[in-house]
């Protein structure tokens, strides 16, 4: 039986975006500083530290600090030439956190991470992943449903539910990542028409934020993964498949943004066989509404040292709609562009962010 390869359909991303910052600047009083410097230097850092411990809560950007990013605090220190030197300095009570593991090195300032005031990043519907991860101590549930069907093979598919659970575990650049995904497949031989039912084999990954972008170079994220044989045996690889996906993508303007991703992942063939399935894929967002996005999307199988299985290549497009900041809803439409590809698929879904 020859089994369709859309277990990774439903983790997708609904499009790239980039993230702003911020930050607040604050310039020390002169008096204060010079008379703390002659006390030595300790003393001038506690006395600034101690005056910022003072501040409104309302002269931090609360935006930043929802994002759990660094908030930038600098003041002037007087240099031994005679001259200023201007320092950063942190509130005693600064939430900071950094939002990526990296920063570039030739943007040191620029930050990143997933920012908690603005509307949920999702990994549906399309094939890409996000670049972004949820964030600490967020939840965020992905469902949906899809139906494929491919002529070649007279076969036909209905994927229930398709839930990924995404959690922000230890840090903001960290995310845990569970997947299961009921299944019911019909597959015609002649006058005989056989129905499976059950559930794909369990899929369990992190997501690491790597980067933030800068300019031209990339937002990025590396997703280890794998799938676990709980499967039915209809469904099952009855094996351990790991693998390894990079994630990356720019916002462009206000109105289109554009990612990828690279992935390498051990596969089972219909013959038993092990093999490395390379997985590419590219996309592009467009933000037609402060509400209603779009994305247009290619991407396409590749493995290597199968026995049985043949490249598949696709296209699909859809759009996604805020029901809120933390509720998205998704459609989508896709088509095999070759004879191994299924004929197409067609999906619905929802995501729900719980803070």
């Amino acid at each position: 039986m020859q089994r369709l390869a859309f277990r990774g359909f439903a983790r997708q991303v609904a499009h790239v975006r980039g993230k702003d910052t911020r930050g607040v600047t604050v310039r020390m009083m002169d008096r204060l500083l010079k008379t703390s410097w002659r006390l030595q230097h300790g003393p001038a850092v506690f006395a600034v530290a101690f005056v910022l411990g003072l501040m409104p809560e309302s002269d931090v950007d609360e935006r930043s600090k929802a994002r759990g990013q660094s908030v930038a605090v600098v003041g002037e220190l007087p240099t031994a030439a005679g001259g200023s030197q201007t320092v950063p300095f942190l509130p005693p009570d600064c939430r900071c956190r950094p939002g990526t593991l990296f920063q570039w090195s030739s943007a040191p300032n620029v930050t990143g991470g997933p920012d908690l005031s603005a509307p949920l990043v999702t990994d549906r519907p399309d094939f890409t992943e996000a670049s972004v991860t949820v964030g600490l101590g967020v939840t965020q549930l992905e469902m949906g449903y899809t139906y494929a069907y491919d002529t070649d093979e007279l076969t036909a598919s209905h994927s229930y539910g398709e839930p990924l659970l995404r959690q922000g575990i230890f840090a903001d650049w960290l995310e845990l990542r569970v997947a299961l995904f009921p299944t019911q497949e019909w597959e015609r031989d002649g006058d005989v028409r056989d129905r499976h039912a059950g559930t794909e084999d369990m899929y369990f990954g992190f997501k690491v934020a790597l980067t933030p972008q800068a300019g031209w170079l990339p937002e990025m994220a590396l997703i280890p993964q794998l799938n676990l044989p709980t499967g039915s045996r209809a469904f099952s690889s009855e094996t351990v498949e790991p693998g390894l996906n990079w994630v990356y993508g720019w916002e462009v303007s206000d109105f289109i943004s554009t990612g990828g991703s690279s992935q390498a992942n051990r596969r089972v063939d219909d013959a038993e066989h092990t093999y490395l399935e390379i997985a590419q894929s590219w996309t592009v967002g467009y933000s037609l509404t402060d509400r209603l996005g779009a994305f247009t999307e290619c991407f396409a199988l590749f493995p290597s040292g199968a026995d049985v299985a043949l490249p598949e290549y696709y296209f699909d497009c859809g759009f996604t709609y805020l029901i809120n900041d933390n509720i998205q809803y998704d459609v989508r439409y896709g088509v095999g562009l070759n004879d191994a590809a299924v004929d197409y698929f067609v999906g619905t879904g929802l995501s729900v962010r719980f803070l």
